[in-house]
């Protein structure tokens, strides 16, 4: 065999090299545009390959893009482990189409897969009789974790948290703790900071994976951890938890049961969910929109139709206080029929005026700015903003009022104290209702904008027609 002279060594070189640097180019993102041609026109190995250089996050957002039963067909050309961490991208609908489509083997893979508690979520959003049959195809151990899980309340912090992190007992070394680490690390949400146990399970301390590594070996865990850590009780708010962990800057917050034995934790991704989800819980509420509206978009107009209705029959009833005080002042009315043109304004105004102060108190609530304590503080605030709004909304209302009532002066004047009065009442009921809501153990956030304004109708026009019969004499 004739050997290989140093031109050849120097072209198999330079092609080794150039190789590699094409393989560490950035891949060229698959636009949708792209994603669609492609699947459309069955180039499925192309497809496969792009969709295989992409990542999870991003593919999910593709076959959201897409029909349902064409997005299976893309999810079925992913290889397993990418097709495993996509469908945690993607929302539960289709989670639940994509389980209901695979073999039961196929589906355990992907539900075992899963966090606890994003499996424990899936199960709450599936009907029951799919939740009946996913349960039964887990394994005994899964199984046993995903029905504790269940037997948490919904929204509390037992139903959020997962089972799996790192424990350690106060009395082992550091080697034996970093053994530990190392062992069960493979299938632990985190692993940065662990959490110290008595005998007796019951949380005594943290310590973090860093103080671990730099500390002695011969150490014991008891002698590095951080003694009295925080921590919610499972039947706690899962609101709550969100709150330790963003108050005290925790990568996860500890759980607890009635015992204070720790069963699980709750970390931060699953807060940044919590937070959203009460959030969006929270607007709609404000909105008087009845219940989450989870999958709001791709819900049954019937069904969106079927909540909002009772609410807005309410209202309407509520309403017909306000119908029927202006009924009673036709006499009024005849004299000055200009009188009715300023109604709108003032109503308006008072539910406008009303909501800003709910939202903000509302929001202080949910965020721990503001103390239930200085209930009283925060409301007396709010009404001397109230004060000041209907001086200056007032002022503009007299001369817009008095030209617009062709020049009568009484008339512009009731309008305007009318203004003051109803913006004081205004920011009284937007920023006491919260509390009272708190007080009584009902979520603030179901003091919602057409409740005020509801309440703000009925008083502005009572207010109104009282001060004109006070001021024109009649």
């Amino acid at each position: 065999m004739r050997p290989t002279s140093h031109r050849t060594w120097g072209f198999l070189f330079a092609c080794k090299m150039s190789e590699q640097f094409t393989e560490n180019l950035p891949t060229e993102s698959l636009d949708e545009n792209t994603f669609k041609d492609l699947l459309e026109n069955k180039q499925y190995r192309a497809l496969r390959e792009r969709l295989a250089a992409s990542e999870p996050a991003d593919i999910a957002d593709l076959l959201a893009s897409i029909p349902s039963d064409q997005a299976v067909i893309a999810f079925r050309l992913l290889p397993k482990d990418l097709a495993i961490s996509v469908f945690d991208y993607v929302d539960g609908a289709f989670q639940n189409q994509l389980l209901e489509a695979f073999s039961d083997q196929a589906a355990r893979s992907f539900l075992e897969a899963m966090p606890p508690d994003d499996r424990t979520e899936l199960f709450d959003e599936v009907p029951a009789k799919v939740a009946r049959r996913l349960l039964q195809i887990l394994s005994p151990d899964q199984r046993r974790v995903t029905m504790q899980l269940l037997g948490y309340e919904e929204g509390t912090a037992g139903r959020e948290m997962t089972p799996l992190f790192v424990d350690l007992h106060s009395d082992m070394t550091v080697a034996q703790a970093l053994e530990r680490v190392r062992r069960l690390a493979i299938n632990r949400e985190t692993v940065y900071e662990c959490y110290v146990m008595d005998r007796r399970r019951h949380l005594i301390g943290t310590v973090s994976l860093k103080d671990l590594v730099i500390a002695d070996p011969d150490v014991r865990v008891a002698d590095i951890m951080k003694p009295n850590p925080s921590f919610v009780f499972t039947h706690a708010d899962r609101e709550e938890a969100a709150k330790e962990l963003r108050e005290h800057d925790l990568l996860a917050i500890p759980v607890v049961d009635a015992e204070q034995r720790l069963v699980g934790i709750i970390t931060y991704d699953d807060v940044a969910d919590i937070i959203e989800q009460e959030a969006t819980e929270d607007i709609y509420r404000f909105g008087a929109v009845p219940g989450t509206e989870r999958g709001y978009f791709t819900s049954r107009i019937l069904s969106v139709v079927r909540r909002r209705a009772p609410w807005l029959f309410l209202l309407i009833v509520v309403n017909t206080v306000t119908g029927a005080i202006i009924a009673r002042q036709q006499e009024l009315l005849g004299e000055l029929l200009i009188m009715a043109a300023f109604i709108p304004l003032l109503i308006g105004t008072g539910g406008n005026v009303g909501a800003q102060s709910a939202t903000v108190v509302i929001r202080g609530l949910a965020t721990g700015e503001v103390n239930p304590r200085r209930a009283l503080a925060v409301i007396l605030r709010e009404v001397g903003i109230g004060a000041l709004l209907g001086i200056i909304l007032g002022a503009v209302a007299l001369g817009w009022s008095y030209m617009i009532g062709s020049g009568n002066l009484k008339v512009a004047i009731v309008v305007s104290t009318t203004l003051v009065a109803i913006s004081v009442v205004a920011t009284l009921t937007g920023g006491a209702l919260p509390f009272i809501f708190r007080l009584l153990k009902i979520d603030p956030a179901l003091v919602s904008a057409p409740f005020i304004t509801t309440i703000m109708d009925i008083f502005g026009v009572a207010v109104y027609f009282g001060i004109a019969y006070l001021i024109l004499g009649l």
